[in-house]
């Protein structure tokens, strides 16, 4: 089987991710993603679509993330490792997409206007 590459986003956050037949191996950033993600929470997260399609320990999973936060990027990871699954297996969205792990969650952060405080916050107002 060939490397499946796919990518996933959310908020400023990218993973690439890298899909290829073993022994269920997740690697984050060249390192294990256990060590790369602290809470239990986003081990969940990472480990959440091979768990819905009840493929754990089938493939070695290799990510490369950059940009926002932990859970950004967890949750980038989630996209992207679900994407893989169904380039391999197109039975798996049938799975995956009532779960929500197939949508890219569009919400990014509003950017700050010039003249304000920050993006809807507005200096203090003085009347006199």
């Amino acid at each position: 089987m060939a490397v499946t590459h796919t990518i996933g986003r959310r908020k400023t956050s990218v993973a690439r991710v890298f899909l290829s037949e073993g022994k269920g191996a997740i690697t984050v950033n060249k390192r294990d993603y256990k060590d790369y993600f602290t809470t239990d929470t986003m081990h969940y997260k990472v480990e959440q679509a091979c768990k819905v399609t009840e493929t754990t320990g089938q493939y070695d999973i290799t990510v490369n993330v950059t940009g926002g936060g932990k859970n950004g990027q967890a949750e980038a990871i989630r996209l992207g490792i679900s994407r893989a699954l169904c380039e391999i297996n197109p039975d798996f969205r049938t799975q995956l997409k009532p779960e929500g792990f197939l949508m890219r969650d569009p919400r990014m952060v509003e950017r700050k206007k010039f003249g304000q405080k920050k993006a809807r916050k507005k200096f203090q107002f003085s009347k006199r």
